[in-house]
């Protein structure tokens, strides 16, 4: 596994959702906050996002926006003022009306919308640190594997075949990741963007999350880097904001969390997983980490 996608899987859980939907005329629809991610592609026309507390953006076609800590927002045919805005419909009462009453002057928008159920509480910082608005601009021979998922996504949606109840979740999956790495290399201003750019920091975090139960030492950690300790330890540190190991132990018991809340695996298959001797060491670092001792974490 690599850095993007642990992070991606740690806060992950259940089935994503979307659908197309179509307006017309003077319209404005509403979605609260809500404890995920959420995403709006459009296919044709153009519309505004109002985001809570955030200035308006504007989206033409092509383009795609991910509001990644389910920030509550408005969708509308233009950038409305505060009344426009209250009288808003909840998005859920919009997309189930067949269509809006076309208005003399004003085009159609068909959009692609969709929902990703996260865990919070497991949030890697490359996720905790994405903007609460991730605007994608359609360009011009810009994010070719973003595009096609889309185009795929909506293909799907509108044929219905037989294994779209498969295709549909695995391509909205693949819709997230391409978003995040969009937002990586269009010059994201979080630290990670610069973490992963760095090939020594990268090779660390790499081994690390290809095998964390293996008993990684510093030194062990540096000579898979092809660096010396002290330039692991000092470019790591600096760039992650905590040393490799401590980065390791949080990663750890970030994996076992996941593992308790999402399968019934014994409290000493999961410390072996994660790299612990015995379930009580593994206990002991899960409660100074996470303030509750494993079973009361998976009972809650």
């Amino acid at each position: 596994m690599d850095v993007v996608s642990d992070a991606i899987a740690a806060v992950r859980i259940g089935r994503p959702s979307s659908n197309r939907v179509r307006a017309s005329g003077n319209w404005c629809a509403r979605l609260d906050p809500y404890d995920g991610a959420g995403f709006h592609v459009v296919l044709e026309g153009s519309c505004w996002l109002l985001p809570d507390g955030g200035d308006p953006v504007s989206l033409g076609v092509g383009d795609a926006v991910l509001l990644p800590h389910g920030t509550g927002h408005v969708i509308a045919d233009a950038p409305a003022d505060a009344a426009g805005v209250k009288r808003a419909v909840r998005f859920e009462q919009w997309t189930d009306r067949p269509a809006h009453e076309a208005r003399a002057g004003r085009g159609e928008v068909r959009m692609l919308c969709g929902k990703y159920r996260l865990d919070r509480s497991r949030a890697h910082p490359l996720m905790a640190e994405l903007p609460d608005v991730v605007h994608l601009p359609n360009r011009p021979d810009s994010h070719r594997e973003l595009r096609t998922a889309i185009d795929l996504l909506g293909h799907e949606l509108d044929a219905q075949q037989p294994g779209a109840c498969i295709a549909v979740p695995s391509l909205l999956d693949l819709l997230l990741v391409y978003m995040v790495r969009a937002w990586m290399t269009e010059g994201g201003t979080g630290l990670w963007p610069a973490v992963l750019s760095d090939p020594v920091t990268t090779a660390a975090l790499r081994a690390l999350h290809s095998d964390p139960a293996a008993p990684w030492t510093n030194e062990r950690l540096a000579a898979e880097a092809k660096v010396s300790r002290p330039t692991l330890a000092r470019r790591f540190a600096t760039l992650v904001g905590r040393p490799p190991m401590a980065y390791l132990t949080w990663w750890r018991l970030t994996l076992a969390a996941a593992q308790l809340r999402d399968t019934a695996q014994p409290l000493a298959v999961i410390a072996r997983d994660v790299g612990y001797g015995t379930p009580y060491a593994f206990s002991h670092a899960f409660k100074r980490e996470h303030g509750t001792t494993p079973g009361q974490y998976r009972a809650g």
